[in-house]
C-alpha cells in the first residue's frame, strides 16, 4: 500500500500498487510525485521506487553544444564588415567602392562560416552584407546608365588638355 501527495498538496491513499499504476497511466502521478511506501519512513519521489521506474522515461539531459578547444564561437569580422560596407553602398556616395568590399568581406566572412562553424557566427551578417552590396552596386549602375543617358555625365576622352 501506498500514499501520494497531489499536486494540490493533499495526501492520498492508502492505495494499491495496481491503482498507483492506473494513475500513472492517467497522468495523475508522475516521477516526481511523493510517495510513502507502507513501512517506509521518508516520502520519496514515485520515480525512485523499483517497482515502479520502468514506468517512467528515462531523463535525457540536453545536448549540450561542444566547443572546440574551450572557445565559445564569435562573430566574424568579415561578415560584420561585409554588412557594414553593404550599408554604406547603400547610404554613402562611393556606392562602387563600398559594394565591391561587401561583397568581397561578405563572401570571405561566409566562406569562414561554413568552413568552421565551430568557432563563427554570423551567417545572417553575411547574407545580408552580400544582398545589400549587390543592392549598392545595382544602385550605382543605374544612376550611371542615367547619367550618362540623360547627358549629365560627361567623359572627356581627350588627352590633350593645352
Amino acid at each position: 500500500m501506498y500514499k501520494i501527495i497531489g499536486q494540490d498538496g493533499k495526501v492520498y491513499g492508502p492505495i494499491t500498487a495496481e491503482q498507483l499504476r492506473q494513475w500513472i497511466a492517467e497522468s495523475r502521478a508522475n516521477a516526481q510525485t511523493q510517495t510513502l511506501a507502507e513501512g517506509a519512513a521518508e516520502w520519496k519521489p514515485l520515480g525512485t521506487l523499483p517497482e515502479f521506474a520502468n514506468h517512467f522515461a528515462p531523463q535525457v539531459p540536453p545536448t549540450i553544444r561542444p566547443l572546440t578547444a574551450g572557445r565559445i564561437p564569435k562573430i566574424n569580422s568579415f561578415a560584420m564588415a561585409g554588412l557594414i560596407f553593404g550599408i554604406l553602398s547603400l547610404a554613402c556616395c562611393c556606392k562602387f567602392l563600398f559594394g565591391v568590399f561587401g561583397l568581397i568581406f561578405s563572401v570571405i566572412g561566409l566562406s569562414q562560416i561554413n568552413r568552421h562553424p565551430e568557432l563563427y557566427e554570423g551567417h545572417g551578417l553575411a547574407i545580408w552584407g552580400l544582398i545589400l552590396s549587390t543592392a549598392g552596386l545595382l544602385l550605382f549602375f543605374a544612376i550611371l546608365i542615367f547619367a550618362l543617358a540623360t547627358g549629365h555625365f560627361h567623359v572627356n576622352w581627350s588627352f590633350n588638355r593645352f
